[in-house]
């Protein structure tokens, strides 16, 4: 499995759904806000109002933060 997880510096679900597949051993590649892509790129990508985390998993989205958890909950990934 490939999660992508699309943050931003100081974000506390950001650092949520990290610590989530951290701890059940799932890897990832982030991309921070201003170092990896700019704010224009983050809407282009997940549209205007979108709020961080995005996550992706084998380029499907997941999602926020709450709906990545109900996802991997729904797939008894957690």
């Amino acid at each position: 499995m490939n999660f992508a997880v699309y943050s931003r510096d100081g974000c506390p679900y950001c650092d949520q759904v990290k610590q989530i597949l951290s701890g059940k051993g799932y890897n990832y590649r982030e991309y921070v806000l201003d170092r990896n892509f700019t704010r224009e790129d983050f809407n282009r990508e997940f549209g205007i109002g979108s709020t961080f985390p995005q996550v992706l998993l084998n380029d499907k989205k997941l999602g926020g933060c709450t709906d990545t958890i109900k996802y991997l909950r729904e797939q008894n990934f957690i």
